[in-house]
């Protein structure tokens, strides 16, 4: 076992090594100036929605369209090979009988369970980060770099990598322990307070991953430029969200995505805007994105989430506890697994999600999609930018697909389309015309 790991992880990093060199490709841009609106999205008596969404779509060069539609439909093709690879590589732990080679070993390393379950979680972070790096790294770093939307060099990559890394041992072995704790102690209720462990963990990494975890990755510092702070944090206050100042991440060590954040409780509320969105949007771009963000916030997206996170939860432990009943009756002795108490489970147990959220992806997108609408329009109506917002919406279409079908659409989207989106601002404006009319200018006076 040892030397064949050995061999491989010197394959990957060969391979890593010699494909490290992927440079980012340029980023297709507009063919026109973006912040200029169109004449047919100009306000005017015969203003049509429809009109000014198509203007809007002009400005992106075809080639932009073409790369976009590729990237975005890769992405499809990806979910389904990652779930058959994760699938693979845990079958492949199960059969070969390493997991419970993996069990043996922690067992002589001590006699503590808890400890046990740590030091297995420990082999199978690091074997599984292994075996999955061929994948991971195509996914994460050549195909991003191919598609112009990566600026990091391999090494502060696998920096990033390694840090994830770290944080999976620790956050994952509280949580295996925990798990395996309840297990034992409540063999026939297992399910409940397993799912509801589960829950308090996600909880908990929600509340602190702004304050504590981002800051690994990323530096963030106080906006100190009032153009951009003042109608943001005026947005804020008029919508009781908690805070007095704005934030800023260098997320461009990583990526040319624009994005922002609004989020935590108890203190922990901030704004943070990416310097991405700072440098390439406009101060209306800005702003219709903040007041997108925003709605997360005050239309409790994350509560509802949270909510909405639980129920699946439950659900998939309810069907994980008939699952792994059946399949250690019929292949528990051959794998070597000897009950649920047993850590040499846990390949099995990540099977069955794979499988479980696997099935359920248009419905966990669906459910993001609908709260994105939603924060959409509220952002609309706090901000009153509806050019910045499709503005952002050009920017994106960069990684995400604007046209697609009806039924594409409600399979792969965790978001509404380009063209949605820039037609429902363009919609919101047709109503809301008297915002951008200029006042009749007044007779000088004599």
């Amino acid at each position: 076992m040892n030397s064949r790991l050995r061999s491989f992880a010197l394959l990957v990093l060969f391979a890593a090594f010699a494909l490290g060199s992927a440079q980012a490709q340029p980023a297709i841009q507009p063919t026109v100036d973006i912040t200029q609106v169109p004449a047919a999205a100009q306000p005017s008596a015969h203003f049509d929605a429809n009109a000014a969404t198509e203007a809007y779509m002009a400005m992106i060069p075809p080639a932009a369209t073409t790369r976009s539609n590729a990237y975005f439909e890769g992405g499809y093709w990806l979910i389904l090979w990652d779930f058959l690879y994760a699938s693979a590589v845990c079958l492949l732990l199960l059969n070969l009988r390493w997991s419970a080679k993996m069990r043996d070993l922690a067992e002589r390393i001590t006699r503590f369970k808890w400890l046990q379950d740590a030091i297995y979680w420990g082999q199978y972070v690091l074997l599984t980060f292994v075996l999955g790096y061929p994948l991971e790294f195509y996914e994460n770093y050549v195909r991003e770099h191919k598609y112009g939307l990566a600026t990091q060099s391999f090494g502060p990559w696998m920096g990033d990598e390694g840090k994830s890394l770290l944080i999976s041992l620790v956050l994952g072995a509280i949580m295996v322990v925990v798990l395996f704790a309840i297990v034992r102690k409540l063999p026939r209720t297992w399910w409940i307070w397993g799912s509801l462990a589960v829950m308090a963990l996600f909880v908990v990494v929600i509340a602190i991953s702004p304050v504590y975890i981002q800051p690994i990755f990323n530096k963030i510092t106080r906006l100190n430029d009032p153009k951009v702070t003042a109608p943001i944090l005026r947005m804020a206050h008029a919508n009781g969200i908690p805070t007095n100042d704005v934030y800023q991440i260098d997320a461009s060590r990583q990526t040319t995505r624009i994005s922002a954040n609004v989020s935590g409780f108890a203190g922990t509320t901030r704004i943070t805007l990416n310097d991405n969105l700072l440098r390439r949007g406009s101060l209306e771009e800005i702003q219709a994105v903040t007041g997108h963000e925003m709605g997360h916030y005050v239309m409790n997206h994350i509560p509802k989430g949270i909510f909405f996170m639980s129920v699946v939860i439950v659900l998939f432990f309810a069907c994980l506890r008939w699952a792994l009943a059946w399949t250690l009756e019929c292949w528990g002795a051959r794998w070597q697994i000897r009950d649920i108490t047993d850590p040499a489970v846990l390949p099995l147990v990540f099977l069955l999600a794979g499988i479980f959220f696997f099935v359920l992806t248009p419905v966990m997108n669906t459910e993001t999609r609908m709260h994105e609408k939603e924060a959409d329009m509220f952002g609309l109506n706090v901000a009153r930018q509806p050019d910045g917002f499709a503005q952002a919406a050009i920017h994106l279409s960069e990684y995400r697909k604007m046209r697609p079908g009806k039924w594409e659409e409600r399979i792969f989207f965790d978001h509404p389309s380009g063209y949605d989106r820039i037609h429902s601002a363009m919609v919101w404006k047709g109503e809301n015309l008297e915002l951008f009319e200029k006042p009749p200018e007044q007779p000088a006076a004599h």
